[in-house]
């Protein structure tokens, strides 16, 4: 943070060209030569202008601009330009995206890149990966062209976005999952997951030091970066970083968890993924992902008149966007339930004299 207040400070005094800060905290100054316009970008305001100033003394040679670079290479600085912001395996899905998408653009230098050639490009991978995949890709390659291409904006046609359809247990398949994983490895990481709403990378994260007086504080998690390899990080947003309390029963389980590492779960990610989702289909259930037990968490807040507000308090969310698009599904016996109350009120109304009396001919 020191650093970014001294680099704006720094950026104040220069002019002719003004450097600008761009949103990876690098800075970019934009010089025309010989009617051309190039982007020199560095890590700090000065650096940047001193390298335009050359650029337009002829001092340094235009190959040596961000403009001669490839889309390729771009992103590459992109990525790792980002790299000590963003999470370990956000880092990690990029770098995939740069490695697997739209691979017929990352030899073509930025200043030659058109929409035609990014349109072809997004059209092949469509044929072959899921919309949200493409979507990715072609965030990523907007993001970068952003930074390194400003003079760009991209008008790409993207495949439509498929509707996800969120599956929220019952609530007695919630009762029956619980019992199921009673006395297992699973049972706290289920119970954190379907009674507070935790992401499982939180759930993860949890140390004993979360743990004061009954009451969790939910301040990092931990994620698998490139190679597999698990990272602790802060929470997702700052809203992430809140402490719920622990009803007592749940407090009980987990104080008879064995003290032999630093994490209250000891089992991994891909671990409960695989154990949740077998002793589903062996109990002859449904399939659900784990994630779906937040969803139901959230879903019977919702149901039970729980405020957005503390709904989103509890779950972490900083905005109610969440809850309003993805997680305001009511359970399904909910859903019967107000059917049944609906169906009733209109059932009663046939049987008025309204309805029996013969209508007249017209």
């Amino acid at each position: 943070m020191k650093l970014q207040e001294r680099n704006r400070k720094k950026a104040l005094k220069l002019s002719n060209p003004s450097p600008i800060e761009l949103s990876s905290g690098r800075w970019r100054c934009q010089i025309t030569v010989d009617g051309k316009r190039y982007s020199m970008i560095e890590d700090a305001p000065d650096t940047a202008h001193a390298k335009a100033l050359a650029l337009k003394a002829g001092i340094i040679k235009a190959k040596g601009t961000i403009s001669a670079l490839t889309v390729g290479q771009a992103m590459e600085r992109y990525i790792n330009a980002k790299d000590a912001i963003l999470s370990p395996s956000t880092i990690y899905n990029y770098k995939n995206l740069r490695s697997h998408a739209l691979p017929e653009l990352m030899s073509i230098p930025l200043a030659t890149l058109t929409q035609e050639q990014v349109q072809k490009a997004v059209n092949t991978m469509s044929k072959q990966a899921s919309p949200k995949t493409v979507r990715n890709a072609h965030g990523l390659l907007s993001a970068t062209l952003s930074d390194y291409l400003p003079d760009m904006t991209l008008r790409t046609t993207l495949p439509q976005k498929q509707r996800y359809e969120i599956a929220i247990p019952t609530t007695e398949e919630i009762a029956e999952i619980i019992q199921l994983s009673a006395g297992s490895p699973l049972e706290v990481p289920v119970l954190l997951a379907v009674w507070l709403g935790l992401r499982r990378s939180e759930i993860m994260g949890i140390t004993w030091d979360c743990i004061t007086d009954n009451v969790l504080h939910i301040k990092q998690a931990k994620v698998y970066g490139e190679g597999g390899v698990a990272v602790l990080k802060g929470t997702k947003t700052y809203s992430g970083n809140r402490k719920i309390p622990l009803p007592e029963y749940l407090a009980q389980i987990i104080a008879l968890q064995p003290h032999t590492s630093e994490y209250v779960v000891t089992i991994g990610g891909q671990a409960i993924y695989r154990r949740f989702t077998k002793m589903c289909k062996d109990a002859g259930l449904p399939h659900y992902r784990f994630h779906d037990l937040r969803h139901a968490n959230a879903s019977i807040m919702l149901a039970l008149g729980v405020p957005d507000k503390y709904a989103m308090e509890r779950m972490g969310h900083s905005t109610n966007n969440m809850l309003k698009t993805v997680y305001q599904h009511t359970m399904h016996d909910k859903q019967s339930e107000v059917s049944r109350l609906v169906d009733d009120y209109f059932t009663s109304k046939l049987h008025t004299e309204l309805h029996t009396k013969k209508k007249e001919p017209l």
